[in-house]
């Protein structure tokens, strides 16, 4: 109905109805809405459809909007009126929007539609760095995802899930039953909600279906004026934006309608998918000159996208040609070349001019039309067609995607959509080539494809219908051609063969990989791969795909100079191989697991044998490598092996039905061959001039991501081939190949010609290593998948122990995600729980923080430690070496052997019997020659033998002796003595009985030079060369003859004719083919230096030279004796576990023992050898040269042992030197006290200067200085009154409030003093510094200031990048290197001062009031001016400098004297309370604190002192008066009205005072005075803690309390006892209002304490303790008397009687009372009163301040960090989505301060202030420079100090006991409470600077 109406108002006439303004009023809208809704609902609504059109066409016109984006060339139509485009298109929208309402409101109507929503999927798009869940458990599809609601909202307890962030972009799979698993739905989406969904009413969407055509065809207007092809050389990205910008609301528009849910989604599909509207409304005909235009700019956009429009009068479809439709089309057709046409060509040029590399040479695809139509022809039927080819052009804008993806629920659309998006494949991957943003148009396009390839159900049916494979693996091999380069391996001139060029942008971008993870994708699906396999030409097609990177980025071994550049091209052709070939490997492997897949591993196998066929003869392959250059990419080959080992493995194919001819399987052993022995002469320095690049190549080869895909196959192939191939040819390639032919001679010189002399010995442990791999690895030989993974778990972990996460990383899994094992999976963990032992985290003190590990148990290292593995498994050498020093280690732990072991030997699992020809190589005479000859040289210390090759030799013996062949016995009766075969080697292959035969003389060709030619020839020889063993058809002279000719040759003749033989056979007329020359490098001999014959006789045999090795190892003669004789049972029983470890001498004798068991022959042979042992005659050079190895090893132990003595030494002088050191600052505990009542001789304190190494004393001029860490910090001001930490909020509803904290507490004492008192006398009142107090710390090296001075220089000249900045005077201690940045001068003078004043004292209390009184009243004249004072002054300077302003200046009057005088006692202050909280917040532990010997206090104090003598105190305003005397006259004292009075001394804080008076008193301070102030400022204290307790009452308490004081007031005691005491204070303050405020409310809101005598003792006991703590510390660290310790509630009488309050100490049996303690200066009654009435007449005015003055909260419990929940996520889902309270935007990395909890942007703009980015801003505010942040994206947490900052590590760990940086692996993490309680210490005791090493500066921007 509605492609009718609107085919009726194609160029219909103009409505009859009136005009409606298009800038109208809203209401106008809505009623022409609901007269038009109600038009069309009448059953004949042919005039309502012809309206509706007519308003849209009107109002909906493509012309209007892009005036102003073409740049004003058409004049603005329409009836906009002077409106610019921007409110054209707003109207636009509003009209679509009433209209969609049909003239409701726009809101009810969404609301209407959305209560139709079937919402059985979620469907939830994402862009990239969303936060989504995979569950593994729940998934069928590797690539289900989950938003985090859905997720959360379903049940994944137990499962093995990770949160993740989004790469490219995705969707929610929620209710997507072929994705995953239906239990993983979460509740909204487990409902199959069809049911009971109401159906849609008719007209509620009948008005969409009219609107809607028309707006999507003017969205494709826009799309298509806004095109401009792109200039060639200018991206134009650019202009798109800008359209895209401009159409920003109308996508936007369309993707709120999908939101809308199920209802409103299939109506847009309707009309996406309907092809009737698109052909009415786009066909450009009829009169409408716009849309002819607009049709126009379509064609012209597909013609130059290099796709063909075929005619409408055609009918098309996509397979046949349209005959005709243009040129190129008919050219594909014609020439069938799979040329590209004219877009390639041009895409060709630019390419071929930039890169140069050569004329390029097309590859021929196969023929057929299909190729073309799918390169080359597009055809639109439907708007959603054209709206994803304008997509595509437009280069995927983030919004389109959207729109398109959310339109995914709807099933129909989902196909159409799918369908849509394979025609348009070809034309994906043309635009990716040519797109400058690459990177993110690969995101898009995966985000898309992801979604619709992952359901089997899709990718079959599209499979199906659309070739969906054909248009994959066609697109690919187009995409790669255009980067082919001609291949140089082998034959360079003549080869034919071709390769990707892995310098170019297509491959080192990555470009391709969206092609291929989609291709991989689809062929994870059972029934799309079946196809694949079972499709010949596709399979011929992907072969000739994979043979582009056959033999791709091959190197040439630089042999001159070193390479000019290094190329990094190998990482792209790893990516390469590893994405495009064997990923797709894999996925095809993992459905050929069964023996009905048979067919499909015929077929991949003979296409891949005749890709290699044809690979060899395009590079004219014969059968020699060319020299020096290898290619680690041999795809073909590894595709060939992993086919075969699956055949063999799973589906019981014969192994030998898959392998092709002899000929054949020589040559495929040839690359992979090459590349071992590359490997080998890489890591012998062979290669050094390519650069490190190439050993970065031989390291990734054998990495943990691509092992599997590529040294693991070459093994395996190799292994096949030896199997298979004559046993004598493979050896001799393998030492060939290796180039130790030469090397291999009895002579004791020789000279090689294809080596030089450094590098033989690592190529011959190389060529044994790998034979002892190639026939010890069973990876592909017959392991099941677990004892593989335990075999891979087992090799890592012995080399390392390891974190959970990195073995998942290391162990190679198998790529395809769908294939068994998985990481993470039930057998990995089960295989790990047995092989390994977790090792919790631990915590150093030195702050370095281990996570949890797994180590090996001591049973694998016992029994299944496995070197051969580790070896094969090794990135980096030095990972063989770890794990040989921890096997090493174990055995010497257990016991088990202490010396240094060899390898163990490891007992293989068995052969899968397809392979048993392997074992042949173990029984060759070729191999037995070279272990003979091996073990001789060895035997006589030629060059160039190492211990590995021993132990290679020897494991290869045992090897063949484990494995020996079954035709044993007869051999044992033929046995007629040695004589009978004298002059070849061995008679037989195998082993065991060639072991025992002896070998008399030996040919051997050596130059003339050599020590050897002494001796007489001798007549019966054997030939020394491998060659010997030719046909013994040849006549015996020939052989003869030709022993004597040089080595190599022979050997190398032997492979020739053996290669020729099968040639031959296999056809006659390639007789020339094979070389007719040997090639100059074989030249023959004479062209070396001169070499001639010797024969030597050797007279041994292999068991000979195994018991004379015994004794050569042991030292020992005749060290080697037959165990079986005097225990017969270990023949029996031959596994004996002292043979299981041990060194050489072990492996000899388990060798020996074997052959016994195996024959006895061999038992009797070695029983006489050893009766008649002599030692080996070598000549006599040798036995030179062994006295001097002998000579040399004993000169070696000799230095070993001198060089252990000597350091030895140092260690213990380095030890003294460091003990002396820590204790330089504390002399006075060395010195005795020297008590006499003469003046005894002070003794000067003396410092050692850790620069100039001199000691002596601080002097005026030249003054020693402490190093000090000077540090502003609001530690104090986070203690609260309760112990409970507060909690990090984790919900809106959850704040913290900081008016709790001591520091809001002490402002507003201040600021309320402030208000009523004078302020300079506030300013004595209390102490600063609990935010932005300065801390002073030191390491307790001292230096001389001069010495400083010039060191600070040289470090300001030291251009080296340090950790912290110079000039700001910070440096590193010289000696101990920890950081600091000032220095404290020691004041000069005794250090016994201390002791000096302590005699007793027996001057009254009077006389020392008086003396304390005079003394302050002394002003302090600052000294003259030395190099001392100077100092001082500086230090002062940079104390102040330390805080910030803020926390300096709190007097009404800036600047004021009084203010720096507040200032310096409050940092005297901030030290000792911040010692208190060190200690734990009490004194109870007593003793010198864990910071005694460090502190600096003494200094400190000297300093300040000095400082606050400047300042004198007026003597009327002294506060010592009001202590100490009487006033006459009360009411002077309270002032007149209008001047502010003076704080009462009862409001002052005490502590405070007592800093005052002391730092006012010249230094040194006698003892006496010390305590004679102490005791006065203790009757204040009391008497404060009385009037705290009389307002803490309640008026009955108060009464009671008065009353029975009164009673004693006349005893003797009375000013001792508290209850008088109190009963006074509260009779005196009742004189004022201070307790008549009290109303009845305020009773019944705090419930009344029951006061006991004890709890009040007890409260005012609590008053006072912390007073006494930091009197108690101050007299420690002023006096050098230690602490004593106590239990807790005796911490106030220890303390009292230690300050000498308390006469003796005080032992009675009834309980301790404190007023006990008291010592009034005058009348008690007297001075109290006087105190009182200073508050009464102050509270007359202002009673509510007067009282809460007077409770002061002393009880602070020690500070902590926020309380964190148990598990991360609680955090993250939180504050990862919350809005900054400053910019309300989601910041891009949150972060939130783990000290008060607020939430701020790390590093965001938004929130800078004057350059200070806000975690800067914050630390200051928070930590006066010291912040702590929880970063949330990353779960680690960063510290900022000052102008520093540093990783601090994370303290939220996954259940193996890691940190998650960046919450890369998305598991689920646990709080880690040790690590929390590290930071948390770390950050109270200020050591951050200390204990993190990494500190950068952050130049405000975090």
């Amino acid at each position: 109905m509605a492609a009718a109406a609107a085919a009726a108002a194609v160029g219909g006439p103009q409505p009859p109805q009136p005009e409606v303004p298009a800038q109208g009023p809203a209401l106008d809208k809505a009623a022409t809405a609901a007269h038009l809704k109600a038009a069309l609902s009448r059953p004949d609504n042919r005039a309502g459809a012809e309206e509706l059109q007519a308003l849209l066409e009107r109002v909906l016109n493509a012309e209007r909007p892009l005036a102003g984006l073409a740049g004003g060339e058409e004049a603005a139509g329409g009836g906009g009126g002077g409106g610019g485009p921007g409110e054209a298109e707003e109207d636009a929208l509003e009209w679509c929007k009433c209209l969609l309402a049909g003239g409701g409101g726009y809101e009810e109507f969404c609301a209407a539609v959305r209560a139709y929503d079937p919402a059985a999927l979620c469907g939830l798009v994402w862009t990239a760095n969303f936060v989504a869940y995979r569950c593994r458990t729940c998934g069928i599809s590797p690539c289900m995802s989950l938003c985090a609601e859905c997720f959360h909202q379903g049940d994944h307890t137990g499962h093995d899930f990770n949160m993740f962030r989004s790469q490219a972009g995705g969707a929610c799979d929620c209710g997507d039953s072929n994705v995953m698993r239906e239990s993983g739905f979460c509740r909204r989406h487990q409902i199959k909600s069809s049911s009971n969904i109401p159906c849609v009413p008719k007209d509620l969407l009948m008005m969409s279906e009219f609107v809607l055509p028309r707006f999507i065809f003017c969205l494709i207007q826009y799309l298509r004026e806004g095109y401009t092809e792109p200039a060639a050389d200018v991206p134009s990205e650019k202009d798109l934006n800008k359209v895209l910008q401009l159409l920003e609301p109308q996508i936007s528009f369309l993707e709120d309608l999908t939101k809308m849910g199920g209802a409103m989604r299939s109506v847009l599909t309707q009309v996406l998918t309907n092809q009737q509207n698109y052909k009415d409304l786009t066909a450009g005909l009829g009169e409408n000159a716009c849309a002819k235009k607009s049709h126009e700019k379509y064609l012209i956009a597909l013609k130059s996208s290099g796709l063909t429009y075929p005619e409408d009068k055609l009918v098309y479809g996509i397979q046949e040609p349209a005959a005709g439709t243009s040129t190129l089309a008919a050219q594909g057709f014609a020439g069938a070349t799979g040329t590209l046409g004219q877009i390639d060509s041009s895409d060709e040029e630019d390419q071929d001019g930039s890169q140069g590399l050569g004329k390029r040479k097309r590859v021929k695809l196969s023929s057929g039309t299909k190729d073309q139509s799918i390169m080359d022809v597009l055809k639109h039927k439907s708007f959603l067609e054209e709206l994803l080819f304008w997509t595509i052009k437009y280069e995927f804008p983030q919004k389109m995607v959207t729109f398109l993806l959310n339109m995914l629920p709807d099933q129909e659309y989902k196909v159409a959509f799918t369908k849509t998006f394979v025609q348009h494949y070809a034309f994906i991957m043309k635009t990716l080539k040519k797109s400058h943003e690459s990177d993110t148009m690969s995101n898009r396009i995966v985000h898309i494809s992801v979604q619709l390839f992952s359901n089997e159900e899709l990718a079959r049916q599209v499979t199906e219908e659309c070739q969906l494979l054909d248009i994959m693996v066609t697109v690919l091999l187009y995409m790669m051609e255009s980067c082919l380069i001609k291949s140089e391996l082998q034959d360079e001139e003549n080869s034919l063969h071709v390769v990707v060029n892995c310098g170019e942008a297509l491959l080192k971008n990555n470009t391709y990989w969206p092609l291929v993870s989609d291709f991989i994708n689809i062929l994870s699906h059972q029934s799309v791969a079946q196809r694949f396999l079972e499709d010949h030409g596709l399979l011929v097609t992907w072969m000739n795909f994979v043979s582009f990177f056959q033999g791709m980025n091959l190197n040439k071994r630089e042999l001159n100079e070193h390479v000019e550049f290094e190329s990094q091209t190998y990482y792209a052709a790893f990516a390469a191989e590893l994405e495009a070939c064997a990923q797709p490997m894999w996925g095809l492997l993992s459905h050929c697991k069964v023996r009905e897949t048979q067919e499909y591993t015929r077929n991949v196998v003979r296409y891949c044998l005749e890709a290699l066929q044809d690979w060899f003869d395009a590079i004219n392959f014969v059968d020699e490598p060319a020299p020096n250059q290898v290619t680690f990419h041999l795809p073909l080959h590894r595709y060939y092996a992993m086919f075969l080992s699956k055949a063999v493995k799973c589906q019981e194919l014969d192994l030998d039905s898959l392998l092709p001819d002899q000929e054949m399987l020589m040559k495929l052993m040839i690359h992979p061959l090459q590349i071992q022995a590359s490997l080998a002469e890489i890591h012998s320095n062979m290669w050094v001039r390519n650069g490190l690049q190439i050993k970065g190549q031989a390291m990734t080869y054998v990495q943990s991501h691509f092992c599997n895909s590529m040294i693991d196959p070459d093994i395996y192939l190799l292994q096949v081939c030896a199997s298979r191939l004559d046993p004598d040819y493979f050896i001799s390639s393998v030492f060939e190949r290796f180039k130790v032919v030469d090397l291999l001679t009895m002579a004791s010189q020789h000279h090689n010609m294809v080596l030089d002399v450094e590098h033989e010995r690592s190529m011959l442990e190389g060529a044994l290593t790998f034979l002892v791999i190639l026939l010890s690895l069973r990876l592909h030989l017959g392991m099941s998948d677990d004892e593989i993974l335990r075999a891979e778990m087992v090799a890592q972990l012995c080399m390392n122990d390891r974190t959970h996460s990195s073995l998942l990383d290391l162990i190679p899994e198998n790529p395809n995600p769908k294939s068994g094992i998985i990481p993470g999976s039930y057998s990995f963990e089960s295989v790990l729980s047995a092989v390994a032992d977790f090792r919790a985290p631990v915590f150093e003190p030195g702050g370095s923080m281990q996570q949890g590990m797994y180590t090996p148990k001591a049973e694998v290292w016992d029994q299944e430690f496995d070197p051969v593995m580790v070896i094969l498994r090794t990135v980096y050498r030095r990972d063989v070496q770890s794990a040989m020093d921890r096997y090493t280690a174990f055995l010497k732990q257990s016991g088990k052997f202490p010396g240094n072991p060899w390898p163990p030997y490891k007992k293989r699992t068995s052969l899968h019997p397809s392979y048993k020809g392997l074992m042949r190589l173990l029984h060759c005479k070729t191999l037995h020659i070279v272990l003979f000859t091996l073990l001789y040289k060895i035997l006589m210390d030629h060059q160039n033998l190492s211990e590995h090759v021993l132990c290679m030799v020897l494991y290869l013996i045992e090897l063949g002796l484990e494995n020996s062949a079954d035709d044993d016995s007869e051999e044992e009766v033929s046995m007629g003595g040695p004589e009978r075969c004298h002059d070849s080697w061995f008679p037989g292959s195998n082993l065991v009985s060639n072991m025992r035969h002896f070998i008399n003389y030996v040919r051997v060709r050596v130059p003339e030079t050599a020590p050897e030619l002494k001796r007489d020839p001798l007549a019966s020889t054997s030939a020394d060369a491998l060659g010997s063993l030719q046909n013994s058809r040849r006549p015996k002279v020939l052989q003869r003859e030709n022993s004597g000719t040089a080595q190599v040759f022979s050997l190398v003749a032997e492979r020739r004719k053996k290669f020729q033989e099968i040639i031959n056979r296999s056809n006659s007329e390639a007789n020339q083919v094979v070389r007719p020359k040997i090639p100059s490098k074989w030249s023959a001999p004479g062209s070396s230096p001169q070499l001639t014959t010797a024969i030597l006789e050797i007279k041994e045999s292999i068991l000979s030279l195994l018991i004379k090795l015994h004794h050569k190892l042991s030292g020992k003669q005749n060290s080697y004796y037959p165990p079986w004789l005097d225990d017969i049972e270990v023949l029996i029983q031959p596994e004996i576990p002292k043979y299981n470890h041990g060194d050489g001498i072990t492996a000899v004798e388990r060798i020996l023992l074997k052959a016994a068991v195996q024959s006895r022959m061999n038992k009797r042979i070695i029983e006489e050898i050893c009766r008649k042992v002599t030692p080996p005659v070598p000549p006599k050079k040798v036995t030179a040269a062994e006295k001097k190895t002998l000579d040399k090893e004993e000169r070696r132990q000799k230095a070993r042992e001198r060089q252990q003595k000597l350091l030895a030494e140092f260690a213990s002088r380095q030890k003294s030197f460091m003990e002396t050191a820590m204790d330089v600052d504390s002399p006075e505990n060395d010195i005795p006290m020297e008590i006499t009542t003469a003046e005894p001789q002070v003794s000067e304190a003396v410092y050692d200067c850790v620069i100039c190494g001199q000691s002596g004393p601080s002097s005026e001029d030249r003054p020693t200085g402490l190093v000090v860490l000077l540090q502003a910090s609001s530690v104090l001001g986070q203690c609260r009154d309760n112990a409970e930490p507060k909690k990090l909020p984790i919900t809106e509803e959850e704040q913290i409030y900081p008016w709790d904290t001591c520091a809001a507490v002490h402002d507003v004492r201040l600021s309320l003093l402030q208000r009523y008192f004078k302020d300079s006398s506030c300013l004595l009142a209390v102490s600063i510094g609990w935010e932005g107090g300065v801390y002073v710390q030191t390491c307790g090296h001292t230096l001389h200031i001069d010495c400083h001075k010039s060191y600070m220089e040289s470090l300001r000249n030291d251009q080296v990048l340090q950790g912290f900045s110079v000039d700001k005077g910070e440096f590193t201690c010289p000696l101990c290197r920890q950081f600091a940045n000032s220095v404290l001068p020691c004041y000069p003078g005794s250090n016994v001062e201390n002791n000096l004043w302590q005699r007793p004292c027996n001057k009254s209390t009077q006389d020392l009031i008086k003396e304390v009184e005079e003394l302050q009243g002394r002003p302090g004249a600052f000294p003259s001016e030395t190099n001392l004072s100077k100092e001082m002054e500086s230090v002062m300077k940079d104390i102040k400098n330390t805080t910030q302003k803020k926390y300096r200046d709190y007097s009404k009057t800036p600047g004021s004297p009084d203010n720096e005088f507040l200032f310096m006692y409050s940092v005297a202050r901030t030290n000792l309370e911040l010692e208190l909280i060190h200690r734990g917040g009490s004194l109870c532990s007593g003793g010198a604190s864990t910071a005694g010997k460090r502190s600096c206090l003494n200094q400190l104090f000297h300093v300040l002192a000095l400082h606050m003598r400047l300042y004198t105190i007026d003597s009327e305003y002294n506060p010592w008066k009001k202590l100490t005397q009487l006033v006459e006259d009360m009411n002077s004292q309270v002032g007149n009205e209008d001047q502010q009075p003076e704080v009462p001394i009862l409001y002052h804080d005490v502590t405070s005072l007592l800093l005052i008076q002391i730092l006012m008193m010249p230094q040194p301070l006698r003892k006496e005075h010390f305590t004679c102030i102490v005791k006065v400022l203790f009757t204040l204290l009391y008497t404060q803690a009385l009037a705290a307790l009389s307002v803490k009452g309640t008026e009955e308490d108060r009464s009671a309390w008065k009353h029975a004081g009164a009673l004693r007031k006349n005893t003797c005691d009375a000013e001792k006892c508290y209850e008088v005491l109190l009963s006074f204070v509260i009779s005196e303050l009742s004189k004022g209002k201070l307790y008549y405020e009290e109303g009845a409310q305020e009773c019944a809101m705090v419930s009344p304490i029951a006061w006991s005598p004890e709890s009040m003792e007890r409260y005012i006991q609590d008053f006072c303790l912390p007073f006494l703590r930091i009197g108690s510390l101050l007299q420690h660290h002023l006096f050098g008397e230690d602490l004593p310790s106590c239990q807790e509630e005796e911490e106030f009488s220890v303390l009292a009687s230690c300050l000498g309050l308390l006469p003796t100490l005080y032992q009675t049996d009834h309980p301790f009372i404190s007023a006990s303690c008291l010592d009034w200066p005058v009348a008690a009654f007297d001075i109290i009163t006087q105190w009182c009435f200073e508050i009464t007449s102050f509270t007359e005015r202002h009673a509510e301040q007067g009282k809460a003055l007077l409770i002061q909260e002393s009880r602070w419990k020690l500070p902590h960090l926020l309380q964190l929940p148990e598990n991360y996520n609680t955090i993250f889902q939180y504050y990862h989505r919350k809005t900054c309270s400053v910019c309300t935007k989601v910041p891009k990395d949150p972060a939130v301060c783990l000290v008060c909890g607020t939430f701020v942007c790390l590093k965001g703009l938004c929130c800078k202030q004057q350059s200070y980015c806000e975690c800067v801003l914050h630390s200051q505010n928070c930590g006066a420079g010291t912040g702590i942040f929880l970063l949330i994206n990353a779960s680690v947490i960063i510290i900022i100090r000052g102008h520093r900052f540093c990783l601090w590590g994370s303290v939220y760990l996954d259940a193996h006991g890691e940190e998650d940086r960046d919450l890369r692996r998305g598991k689920p993490l646990y709080i880690c409470e040790e690590r929390y309680r590290v930071l948390e210490q770390q950050w109270v005791s200020h050591t951050f600077d200390h204990i993190n090493k990494r500190w950068g500066p952050h130049y405000n921007g975090l």
